[in-house]
């Protein structure tokens, strides 16, 4: 079967119906929702290697928790999603992230770093359950020739959610001179009010009424939009989930993407610390302001691909990105952090859109197709500690590791995402 192009600019396409407006408010929210706790957990990494006196290499583990909940919790989050629709998946994923953030009081209380690893691990269980529901659910509520522009524009909400981490934790755990700055107290307050918060979230959710949503990601709708091209043979034999490459290489390439992105993110604030002499606190507010540019990025992003293929655009980005790498690791002062707060722009897109290509053209595969492309989160689990032992001794070489990532995400942009 020829190549089919399923990433053409869609400018006449509708963004989304009225209908779904305010599930579509809803369902953005959680986006900055799992966007704020991801990044907590790199401010918690510098907090820990302080407090609990652990090495780079060891605070990795924080985010080998939160990641490696992502390969555990990403099928059975799919299973549960299909018997029981979006909108208890939603739920099932706000109850895990509020007893994961409750869990935060008696590992303070024991002072644990095992005891954290593991409430960590619930609250991001919670996280990969959302991810798992939203991502299918937002493409569904509207046309599929638009999906990839309402990812993104939700993922850019996940960016919002991304700066304000790092605020939040960089004033509430990192500032100097408070009384709880050198021990736990403040974490603990901290995940209670966040605990709560999500809490009276799921109890709201359970009173929006939730319109009926057709899969955008279905056969009819794929050849509505993208012509794909349909033959005798393929419908007596239909192909399995993992006989579509551009899925399989999609799943490849989230997991390289979040290996890197949880790297990144890793060692920011390290490397704000030991290459420009920042005062951790204000480590961690750079830290935001590289969240800020994530956040443009993919608002650049979801408008320039009215325009631009999303696969050329992944593709351009993931050059963007190696360049960044490149001057990041050579240690130049400003011209080297300037590229590392740049390098969250050009990694913006990256995330929703190889979610986005991954799903297309799936028909009756696409939720357990979104569950595995999740489990490629586990790259993120398993990146930041191999980058930790380079950090130990340089922490600005351990940034030349992420450009293997990026150049997989180049070719799965330039040729692998385009459906056969």
């Amino acid at each position: 079967m020829q190549a089919t192009d399923t990433s053409r600019p869609t400018a006449s396409a509708p963004f989304t119906e009225k209908k779904y407006l305010i599930t579509l408010v809803f369902v953005t929210s959680l986006f900055m929702l799992w966007g704020i706790a991801i990044t907590m957990g790199d401010v918690l990494n510098r907090h820990f290697q302080n407090v609990l006196h652990v090495s780079k290499s060891q605070s990795g583990l924080v985010q080998f928790s939160i990641f490696g909940a992502y390969a555990v919790m990403g099928i059975p989050a799919g299973l549960f999603m299909k018997r029981f629709g979006y909108k208890n998946g939603v739920l099932l994923g706000l109850g895990l992230y509020a007893i994961g953030a409750f869990l935060f009081v008696p590992a303070a209380n024991a002072e644990s770093f095992g005891f954290f690893r593991a409430a960590l691990f619930v609250l991001a269980c919670g996280l990969a359950t959302l991810e798992t529901v939203a991502h299918p659910f937002v493409a569904g509520l509207g046309d599929q020739r638009t999906s990839d522009q309402r990812i993104n524009f939700a993922q850019s909400f996940n960016g919002l959610g991304a700066v304000i981490g790092p605020l939040i934790g960089g004033y509430f755990i990192l500032r100097s001179g408070q009384e709880h700055s050198n021990d736990l107290e403040s974490v603990k307050l901290l995940y209670q009010v966040i605990g709560a918060v999500i809490l009276a979230i799921a109890i709201a959710f359970v009173f929006v009424k939730v319109p009926p949503v057709q899969d955008a990601h279905s056969i009819d709708a794929e050849a509505d939009a993208y012509a794909v091209p349909t033959t005798v043979e393929s419908l007596q034999q239909p192909k399995t989930l993992f006989q579509h490459r551009h899925f399989v290489w999609a799943v490849v390439a989230q997991l390289f993407n979040v290996a890197a992105q949880g790297g990144t993110w890793a060692f920011f604030i390290n490397y704000g610390v030991e290459k420009m002499g920042f005062a951790a606190e204000k480590a961690s507010y750079y830290f935001a302001l590289s969240m800020v540019m994530m956040m443009i990025g993919r608002f650049v992003g979801t408008y320039l691909m009215r325009f631009i293929a999303p696969n050329k655009l992944l593709a351009g980005f993931a050059l963007g990105s190696i360049a960044m790498c490149l001057l990041i690791t050579q240690g130049f002062g400003w011209p080297s952090f300037i590229a590392l707060l740049m390098l969250n722009f050009f990694f913006s897109i990256m995330f929703p859109t190889i979610f986005s290509l991954g799903l297309k053209g799936l028909g009756t595969h696409t939720q357990q197709a979104s569950s595995f492309i999740v489990m490629g989160v586990v790259g993120g689990a398993l990146f930041p500690p191999v980058m930790g032992l380079v950090a130990d001794k340089d922490v600005a070489a351990a940034y030349y590791l992420p450009i293997i990532c990026y150049v997989i995400i180049f070719l799965f942009g330039a040729k692998f995402s385009k459906i056969r």
